[in-house]
């Protein structure tokens, strides 16, 4: 059995395991389990009572962040020459087409954080679907990275657009900012999260919908939150 450092048990005691608590409190408490020297990401895990199984019980959105995420996303444009300039005026890292998909495919090249196209393209970059579905890089219409407005898009993900879905075991797990952040700046984003995800219920899913969240920053135990709180 693994030894609890010190360090751990003296952030064990600020949390009462036992019990959940409020959003409000939870942005409040993550702040002080962060014993990392760099900026800690903020995490949330929402476990859904659905079945991912079945298509009409995924849930999947892409919403944008009012406080934003905290990290600089690197974007990636697969586009046609006369887009080209318009990903770039907006604020892309990296833009053509046929170079990076060769990148991609032969040298498994993945140093970006959101993928955008157009449709026109879809054909050849559906080839890359092996190397960035599994690392949740893939272009979806449903999350606006596959779209004719491309420089929405790159001001969208720059600005704190995320994306989300839920995975196999039926939780939403993503990043809602930094620790740096003040409580109600995470407040806000996590809220903005969470009643998107309350809106988005299956109509198909039965019984309880939102069985658990818990509220976590990089290394530090979870915070176990109360869902009737975020209502």
């Amino acid at each position: 059995m693994a030894k609890v450092s010190k360090k751990r048990k003296e952030i064990m005691k600020k949390i009462d395991q036992t019990k959940s608590y409020t959003l409000t409190d939870a942005t409040k408490l993550v702040k002080q389990l962060s014993t990392t020297k760099f900026d800690s990401s903020v995490d949330i895990d929402v476990r859904l009572g659905v079945d991912p199984r079945k298509a009409n019980q995924m849930v999947r959105g892409s919403i944008t962040l009012p406080h934003g995420t905290g990290k600089v996303k690197r974007v990636l444009v697969l586009c046609t020459p006369d887009k080209e300039q318009e990903a770039r005026d907006a604020g892309a890292d990296h833009v053509g087409l046929d170079d990076y998909i060769t990148k991609i495919e032969k040298d498994g090249w993945t140093d970006i954080d959101v993928v955008i196209t157009m449709p026109s393209v879809m054909a050849k970059v559906g080839r890359l679907g092996k190397i960035l579905g599994p690392r949740n890089l893939m272009p979806n219409p449903k999350t606006g990275t596959v779209t004719m407005e491309i420089a929405k898009a790159v001001k969208d993900a720059k600005g704190g657009k995320i994306d989300f879905k839920v995975d196999k075991q039926g939780i939403i797990h993503t990043s809602i900012g930094k620790v740096s952040f003040d409580a109600d700046k995470i407040l806000g984003n996590a809220n903005e999260l969470l009643h998107t995800i309350v809106k988005l219920k299956p109509s198909s899913a039965k019984g309880t919908y939102i069985k658990s969240i818990f509220l976590s920053s990089t290394m530090s135990p979870g915070i176990q939150i109360e869902p009737k709180s975020i209502v």
